[in-house]
């Protein structure tokens, strides 16, 4: 097999890293490496939300609903995507963050990939209601 081909499912391979796909974040001998862009295959529950506002954005993103309803918040106004193929992007120096209004899966394309956006595992654990 060659070491520059990778054939996955992304379902199966986003549950392995927190929904991402390819980016600067794989290790440096797999394909799916690349300090050029990110792609993730979100998968949300109903009410999942982004707990951390993104501040002080030094990437370019593309976020496309594939099913569901989920809503994007930008400054000063939110993007609501609920039919399939609908689409937001936006870029340097935006401010963000998100909501799944239903169980929802969206495809997310940000480049470059660089390091310093993630929420934390422990912040991200929600109260029981």
């Amino acid at each position: 097999m060659n070491d520059s081909v990778y054939v996955g499912n992304a379902g199966k391979d986003a549950a392995l890293d927190r929904g991402w796909l390819l980016g600067h974040f794989k290790d440096a001998g797999d394909p799916r490496h690349s300090e050029a862009v990110e792609i993730k295959w979100g998968v949300h529950p109903r009410g999942d939300e982004r707990l951390q506002w993104v501040k002080g954005e030094k990437r370019t993103a593309l976020l496309v609903l594939i099913s569901g309803r989920f809503r994007v918040e930008l400054p000063g106004r939110s993007v609501v995507l609920e039919q399939q193929g609908d689409y937001v992007v936006w870029g340097r120096d935006v401010d963000h963050s998100w909501f799944a209004e239903e169980e929802s899966v969206v495809l997310t394309v940000r480049w470059p990939s660089v390091a310093g956006y993630a929420v934390t595992e422990q912040a991200q654990v929600r109260p029981q209601l």
